[in-house]
């Protein structure tokens, strides 16, 4: 299966009985991303954290007993 990377366009080859693939065919709303660009944002991400001003917000929702 041909995949092209959502940020740099790069097209790769995937073997189409991957647990990806599968998911890339079947939701289309998930999209594909290369490693190289998976990597150079976990460092940026990894280095903004590092500095101390990063704040991650999540949502505050209370599990319901029910």
């Amino acid at each position: 299966m041909k995949v092209q990377c959502v940020i740099c366009d790069k097209l790769e080859e995937i073997d189409n009985d991957t647990p990806l693939a599968k998911k890339l065919r079947n939701r289309p709303i998930h999209t594909f991303m290369c490693q190289q660009c998976h990597d150079r944002i976990k460092e940026r991400t990894e280095a903004r954290i590092a500095t101390g001003r990063f704040r991650l917000y999540r949502s505050n929702d209370k599990e319901d007993e029910w």
